[in-house]
């Protein structure tokens, strides 16, 4: 039991602490995330970073009233075990638990799911102007986002109407040089010379000491202080780049430093004009190995915290589909070298750390930035290239205007590999990737492909690649499967038939092929006789074999570790209705509702999408064919 923390049924009693005190329960924080570590996988480095930075914002502010938006989510660890929630914590990423990011449902802490990057400095905004509309503009709005995702477009589009209309809000970046993997471009750039340049150092240095004799809840000569830095600074160096877009910037200051942050956010709690406070932290910070290689330890496997160490409890083995994914990528930049790949901060959750290093000129990390990555893949095809764009299914949803405009309008050759599609497990609702097939399969000239197991992948990136058009590849984030059988071709519309039965067809769209066939060949030792089909391909669909089931199969049973509206198990119905038959048709999948987070397998079976499930679907509908006599 901790002392502070199991005390804690909200925020407010942080207000009365003292910095020693504070400083106390970031140990016990730290402390419980290397005890969750020891049970399952979780987001782990970046919660160390900001134990301080969320203290100084709960003793500053009060967020039962004011405003607070984390950005991007995984960082709320330590926000929920002072919020409250420290004797359910030992739940989180569980099926039932709490929820690995802010979740509205648990408390009124958390104010939006926030699992995807960028979006705060808008729902902030949208919060404080509707507050001021509500009169009640006494509420505070703060927005903490991290300097991978800072780069984001829609983050310089909020700044700029933050600026326009004159809201008051309070941005915190949260600068620890890394996004999940070390962050990249121009303006990781210029947040280092910010943090690293000599003159802001010493001034900082400088104006701290004076600071540090001001009492701590502030008065006008520590706002003066302030303000005295920042004119000093925009006298010599020309004016900056926030300030010039209409934001007071300050910073960059200790984001471990409780009582330093204190200060500083006591002073500019008040301040009429939009205001961005620089933080730095430490990824990892706390425990050595997660700062020592903050990558690995973004959300690492089980470990024992053993006298400072990280020490494995297990160290697996089995490959999963994004190590056949990167593996088949490697191959065809060896074979082609017109070949390129891009990823929008996913290098490690993609596994493409050796293609990166194999192939730097034809590698590209563009940051949390998936709309330009699509653009971008769009003008090296028109010049030429193959590109292969690969980011997970949940992200890619975040370029959809450009997969339209850019990709599919001019039928140009780029390849989507969607990883993390279908059940993402402990995550949740925010990265669950079951929407894709529906918003992949309505443009035209796209092809899109599911491999049923992992012999299909390699096969479908080779088609995709020779296809003088855009296509699309999904695979889930789990350990691979191999259906036993000689591998037919993959041709583009044609499905892979792996048993035709007489007494109905299930006809698998992704990797649920083996609990398919599973389920097949329980059933024959039912009696009953259940074909198995291998779809490989959502569009074009294989409309020979769907007239085929429809005109001689009492039924068709389709599976989609998707959702099933706008779903592969749609696009049947579609072909069926197209071609002027009529056909009993049961669709398995993800209904039309948000799944909460847990062990892919328990949500699989939840959902009746493993072998059981698909066996339980074959039978009610032999039975109800034969009780309409269609035997």
């Amino acid at each position: 039991m901790h002392k502070h923390l199991s005390q804690l049924d909200s925020a407010q009693p942080l207000q009365s602490m003292s910095v020693p005190e504070l400083n106390e329960v970031a140990d016990e924080i730290r402390d419980v995330l290397c005890n969750l570590l020891s049970t399952r996988t979780a987001h782990f480095a970046s919660n160390l970073g900001v134990v301080e930075l969320c203290l100084a914002l709960h003793s500053v502010f009060d967020f039962r009233n004011d405003r607070l938006i984390w950005d991007t989510g995984h960082q709320v660890y330590p926000h929920k075990l002072v919020t409250g929630r420290y004797h359910e914590f030992s739940t989180i990423r569980t099926k039932g638990g709490l929820m690995g990011y802010p979740n509205p449902h648990e408390s009124p802490y958390d104010l939006f799911m926030t699992g995807h990057a960028g979006c705060s400095v808008s729902t902030v905004m949208g919060l404080r102007s509707g507050d001021e509309l509500s009169d009640e503009s006494d509420r505070h709005a703060v927005a903490v986002i991290g300097d991978g995702a800072f780069p984001s477009g829609i983050v310089f589009e909020a700044m700029n109407n933050v600026v326009g209309i004159k809201k008051k809000m309070l941005m915190i970046l949260n600068d620890n040089k890394m996004s999940i993997c070390p962050r990249v471009g121009g303006v990781a750039g210029y947040l280092d010379r910010l943090r690293t340049n000599t003159f802001y150092t010493g001034l900082k240095t400088e104006v701290v000491k004076v600071l540090n004799q001001v009492p701590l809840f502030g008065d006008p000569a520590e706002r003066f202080l302030a303000q005295l830095k920042e004119g000093i600074k925009a006298g010599l160096h020309g004016g900056m780049l926030f300030e010039d877009l209409g934001f007071r910037y300050i910073g960059p200051i200790d984001g471990h430093d409780i009582g330093l942050m204190k200060k500083y956010l006591k002073m500019v709690k008040d301040m009429e004009d939009p205001v961005l406070l620089h933080v730095v932290t430490e990824k990892g910070h706390g425990f050595q190995p997660a700062a020592e290689d903050p990558v690995f330890f973004h959300t690492p496997p089980a470990f024992e915290n053993s006298a400072g160490k990280a020490v494995p409890k297990n160290k697996g083995g089995s490959k999963a589909y994004t190590n056949i994914a990167s593996d088949a990528i490697a191959d065809q930049m060896r074979r082609n070298d017109r070949v390129t790949v891009l990823t929008a901060a996913m290098c490690q959750g993609n596994k493409l750390e050796a293609v990166r290093a194999e192939f730097p000129r034809r590698f590209f990390d563009t940051g949390i930035c998936e709309s330009h990555t699509v653009a971008f893949a769009a003008g090296q095809a028109k010049a030429g290239m193959r590109p292969i764009v690969d980011i997970y299914s949940t992200f890619l949803q975040r370029s959809y205007d450009q997969i339209f405009q850019e990709v599919a309008l001019q039928n140009l050759p780029v390849t989507f590999m969607l990883d993390r599609a279908g059940l993402t497990g402990p995550d949740g609702a925010t990265h669950h990737g079951v929407f894709d097939l529906g918003y992949m399969r309505v443009f035209p000239n796209l092809v899109v492909m599911a491999p049923g197991d992992e012999a299909d992948l390699p096969l479908m990136l080779d088609v995709a690649l020779a296809h003088d058009g855009p296509a699309s590849l999904r695979y889930p984030k789990t350990t691979t499967t191999c259906v036993e059988r000689e591998v037919a071709p993959v041709e583009i519309g044609k499905s892979e038939v792996i048993h035709w039965g007489r007494d109905g067809v299930v006809i698998c769209c992704g990797t649920q092929l083996q609990e398919c066939v599973h389920a097949s060949e329980k059933l024959r030792g039912e009696g009953l006789d259940i074909g198995v089909v291998n779809a490989r391909f959502v569009k074009p669909m294989d409309r020979e074999l769907i007239r085929r089931a429809a005109e001689e199969l009492p039924f068709i049973i389709t599976v989609e570790e998707a959702a099933l509206m706008t779903g592969f198990g749609s696009a049947v119905l579609e072909t069926i209705s197209d071609l002027g038959l009529s056909a009993k048709v049961r669709r398995l999948g993800l209904p039309d509702d948000f799944i909460e987070h847990g062990e892919r397998g328990e949500l699989l079976a939840d959902l009746e999408l493993d072998s059981l499930g698909v066996a339980k679907a074959c039978r009610e509908m032999a039975s109800q064919t034969m009780n309409q006599g269609s035997f």
